[in-house]
């Protein structure tokens, strides 16, 4: 019988989901009557769709979202303004992420900015873009350590390759003139050519307050080119 050495060259060559076909082909008694290129269709198949699943499951793990949010829970019913039109819309196939463009949720605590935040950056993963989820206070103190341990260049370049980054509570507290520069320059390495997701209690027009900072023009102009597209 060929079976079984043909089953471990294909766990040998990592061809899993193509392996698991041939089991299931194997047990199928109808699986007889099919062509050889339909049942080779099938392996075939399910072969891409767990390189899909298996690429899914490693986005979503790199990702650190909170919870399980997805865009399918949102609550509409709430009183909290949201509007199904637009969430549906930036949803389609995360078009907003390949246009490069940004989201700002804003409101107060407790109406979900978080969870909407992680639903519309679980949906660009489902898309197949990568994203990284973390809180102001936690993105500040590691690149804190970063610069302490020499490896700030390491990690301003990981968060430069990520599709979406979110940023939760934005704006809640008076940044240091280290902690302005670092900001400025992870929008620098993101301007239209990744895109971000912040969610805040403040107004845009108030986050100057925060953030503000007499850098060169390029800082100027890349703040300009982060506040147009606003979810809020």
């Amino acid at each position: 019988m060929l079976q079984e050495p043909m089953m471990e060259k294909l766990l040998a060559m990592r061809l899993h989901g193509m392996a698991d076909a041939l089991k299931a082909q194997q047990q199928d008694p109808g699986a007889g009557e099919l062509s050889f290129l339909d049942r080779l269709a099938i392996l075939v198949d399910h072969q891409w769709n767990w390189r899909q699943n298996q690429a899914l499951a490693r986005r979503l793990h790199s990702a650190r979202l909170r919870g399980n949010a997805c865009v399918e829970d949102v609550d509409y019913r709430a009183a909290r303004g949201l509007d199904k039109s637009v969430i549906r819309a930036l949803a389609q196939e995360s078009a907003w992420v390949r246009n490069h463009e940004h989201l700002f949720i804003l409101g107060p605590t407790g109406v979900g900015k978080s969870f909407l935040a992680c639903a519309l950056a679980q949906k660009a993963c489902r898309d197949g873009y990568s994203a990284l989820y973390t809180g102001t206070a936690a993105l500040f103190r590691d690149l804190a350590i970063a610069r302490a341990d020499g490896s700030l260049r390491l990690l301003l370049a990981k968060f430069s390759r990520i599709d979406v980054l979110v940023i939760d509570d934005w704006a809640m507290a008076p940044l240091t003139e280290t902690e302005r520069r670092d900001f400025w320059e992870i929008c620098e390495d993101r301007c239209q050519t990744r895109s971000m997701i912040l969610t805040s209690q403040l107004p845009v027009a108030r986050w100057h307050e925060q953030i503000a900072i007499p850098l060169s023009p390029t800082a100027s102009s890349t703040a300009s080119s982060i506040t147009p597209t606003a979810l809020r």
